[in-house]
């Protein structure tokens, strides 16, 4: 699901609308169904979801009209990628969740390979029955988007390609730096004193520490080293280091960059805190695409992993990230979250 607390888009026309989804979404979609939410003539949220096979179309039209309602929108326009076999079905069933919930559509359109159809108009004067050609690239929506520096991956693959874990040279420096890492550890925990064994005291002081160097060397465009993100990786497998990331994560991008960074580096089975953290970050900052794919990485390699259902569960449910301002940081003394949304799913 995505927010679209963005720089405007000045949509005129279907074309223009089909030229702003992937600047929405954060990808250009395909054999997807896409509502576009609207609260007067603002654009203000998208939703995508698979298309759904023939046999049962509507539980996932359901929950894509729960998804808008949600948003507090006024009327909303569906927009169905693929071949008309599969995509008139899926359309035909949000359009009639949509209805059921009270909300209008204003459009519903069917787009594939440079052309679109209307299901709502049939004047063959204007929606001719072999489609309206058009060039998304040649948009100025297109245009006034990469001005103000939004971007549209190629698809969703080349979005997951972003949280995939590095390989090659890198991965054996990373399972070296991960051996030092676990040394580095045991070391402390024979140098620590018994109270801070028992209250656990000496890792959140060195989880702190690390926390706190991190998110000050990413925002000041610097990249952590091998043994830093093997370090972090590590200690936020406990939970009171974990929380104290989480309480000083927010949309900038700096903070996405540096999850995104450990968790690409990181070893499979510390994963869980980063993919988490990001998808934290990604879902502040309005990109649930980005979120829903490191979500999907860490449920993968860990199932159970209590914040990654947490939050996974905010994004399939669509909660704006508005509703929950200032969490978890208020409950946290002396965090003080600036919040700078962006770009947000699915």
């Amino acid at each position: 699901m995505t927010s679209t607390d963005r720089p405007r888009l000045a949509v005129r026309s279907p074309a223009d609308l089909i030229a702003a989804v992937p600047y929405l979404l954060g990808f250009h979609p395909a054999d997807s169904v896409v509502v576009v939410a609207m609260r007067g003539r603002r654009i203000t949220f998208a939703a995508r979801a698979d298309l759904p096979g023939l046999a049962d179309p509507r539980d996932p039209a359901r929950h894509l009209a729960g998804v808008i309602v949600r948003q507090g929108a006024e009327t909303t326009t569906v927009l169905g990628y693929g071949p008309a076999a599969r995509v008139t079905p899926a359309v035909d069933a949000v359009r009639a969740a949509l209805a059921v919930a009270g909300l209008p559509v204003l459009d519903a359109l069917r787009v594939t390979e440079g052309r679109y159809w209307s299901y709502v108009c049939t004047e063959p004067e204007c929606c001719p029955p072999d489609g309206i050609r058009f060039d998304a690239g040649a948009s100025e929506v297109s245009a006034a988007a990469v001005f103000a520096g939004q971007v549209a991956l190629p698809d969703r693959a080349a979005l997951v390609a972003q949280v995939a874990p590095v390989d090659g040279p890198g991965r054996v420096a990373m399972r070296r730096a991960a051996a030092r890492a676990e040394r580095r550890l045991v070391a402390l925990l024979d140098k620590a004193p018994p109270a801070e064994l028992r209250d656990g005291s000496a890792v959140r002081a060195a989880g702190a520490a690390a926390v706190r160097g991190a998110l000050r060397r990413h925002r000041r465009g610097q990249r952590l080293g091998d043994d830093e993100v093997a370090w972090l990786s590590l200690l936020l497998t406990h939970v009171p280091v974990r929380d104290h990331a989480w309480g000083r994560t927010d949309g900038r991008d700096e903070d996405i960059a540096l999850w995104t960074d450990v968790l690409r580096r990181a070893e499979p089975e510390l994963i869980a805190a980063p993919a988490a953290l990001l998808a934290f970050a990604a879902w502040r900052a309005g990109q649930g695409a980005l979120a829903a794919v490191a979500l999907e990485r860490c449920l993968a390699e860990h199932p159970g992993y209590p914040l990654a259902l947490l939050l996974d569960d905010l994004l399939r449910r669509g909660v704006p990230p508005s509703e929950l301002d200032g969490w978890p940081a208020g409950a946290m003394p002396g965090v003080v979250r600036h919040r700078r949304s962006r770009r947000g799913p699915r």
